[in-house]
């Protein structure tokens, strides 16, 4: 039998690395501990693995999962093997922590070290809208795995505001505190407004990172950078 697909750049990569791009839109994983994955994020396994529900783990996460209206809950990997993980052919980006932290949409969150430290956060500013605004602020010492709709940029906010659309904006230094800023004015909206409403505005030593796309609609459901995206099914 012969095929491209046999060539070495669809076999699956030899290494010793727990975390592995085997290509750009896919992670593999070895599971020498146990990993969070956004459910429904496994496409492949090899060994001995079991999937199971990962619920809030306190009170304090339960009825912030209550007060949002975020849809992709997390389910815990564990045993002895490699599991495959990917998003809708999206790209897939690594992110070591080293006792810092990230915050990072929901929808854009692929899988973490179980060992890292998580929790739900609301966005400055954000009471405006229905629900508000919230992300899921990651730290510790381990590994994070993000995706971005396209390649994304990364953009210094140390230098001048940046201003990003909630919608592309995938992940930021946790320490910054971006405010929700509203552009829209009595003349736009009379003349049709500019599509341009909300955006987020950091200022300060940190990065956001910025996809080339503001999501991919999910089934009549609003994505979830407006309204998180992550975590209204956190506990079903």
């Amino acid at each position: 039998m012969r095929s491209n697909l046999f060539d070495a750049a669809t076999a699956e990569k030899q290494t010793s690395d727990r975390w592995v791009l085997q290509n750009s839109a896919m992670l593999r994983v070895s599971l020498s501990q146990d990993v969070l994955a956004a459910k429904g994020s496994m496409v492949a396994y090899q060994g001995r693995v079991s999937f199971q529900h990962e619920g809030s783990g306190s009170v304090a996460k339960f009825l912030k999962k209550v007060m949002t209206s975020e849809d992709t809950p997390l389910m815990r990997v564990s045993g002895d093997g490699e599991v495959f993980f990917a998003n809708t052919a999206e790209h897939v980006h690594l992110i070591l922590l080293e006792g810092d932290g990230i915050s990072v949409d929901g929808k854009n969150l692929l899988a973490f070290d179980a060992s890292l430290d998580w929790d739900i956060r609301r966005v400055q500013g954000a009471g405006g809208l229905s629900g508000g605004v919230w992300n899921v602020e990651i730290s510790g010492h381990g590994v994070v795995a993000l995706t971005s709709d396209g390649p994304p940029v990364l953009l210094d906010c140390s230098q001048q505001p940046t201003g990003v659309d909630i919608q592309a904006a995938v992940a930021w230094s946790s320490h910054l505190a971006p405010q929700l800023v509203n552009s829209m004015n009595v003349r736009s909206l009379l003349r049709g407004g500019t599509g341009e409403a909300f955006q987020y505005l950091f200022h300060g030593p940190g990065f956001v990172l910025v996809q080339p796309s503001e999501g991919r609609p999910l089934g009549g459901q609003g994505s979830g950078g407006g309204n998180g995206g992550f975590l209204g099914d956190l506990m079903r």
